[in-house]
């Protein structure tokens, strides 16, 4: 089955043109070393939890919306070769103190696609 690298960031509502940027750029990128699919969802119905919630787990701000993201790859083996692969393209050379979120707060994993239906 494909595996997944999952993502959660808050972007500062301000900077969506310049998120969707560099989300293509970036996609572009992932798919020239494997991916098969980049999807970006910029949140509208995003509630703030009590317990748990995606805002908090971001520490999302009032002037900004939760972006939640994933890219798709073939295999786990492929997302391997193709991950390091990217973040060695030249293309990738990107001024990390211009980006259009804070890294730091940004929440990502790789997971094991088990149920497709």
């Amino acid at each position: 089955m494909a595996y997944v690298d999952g993502f959660v960031v808050p972007v500062p509502k301000a900077n969506k043109e310049a998120y969707l940027k560099m989300a293509r750029e970036a996609a572009a990128i992932f798919r020239d070393h494997g991916a098969l699919q980049l999807v970006e969802c910029w949140g509208d119905d995003v509630p703030e939890g009590k317990l748990t919630s995606f805002p908090m787990a971001v520490q999302c701000k009032a002037d900004e919306v939760v972006v939640f993201s994933w890219i798709l790859w073939p295999s786990k083996a492929v997302r391997d070769t193709g991950l390091k692969q990217a973040m060695e393209d030249p293309r990738m050379n990107m001024d990390m103190s211009k980006m259009p979120f804070d890294g730091k707060r940004m929440i990502f994993g790789g997971f094991e696609q088990v149920v497709d239906a």
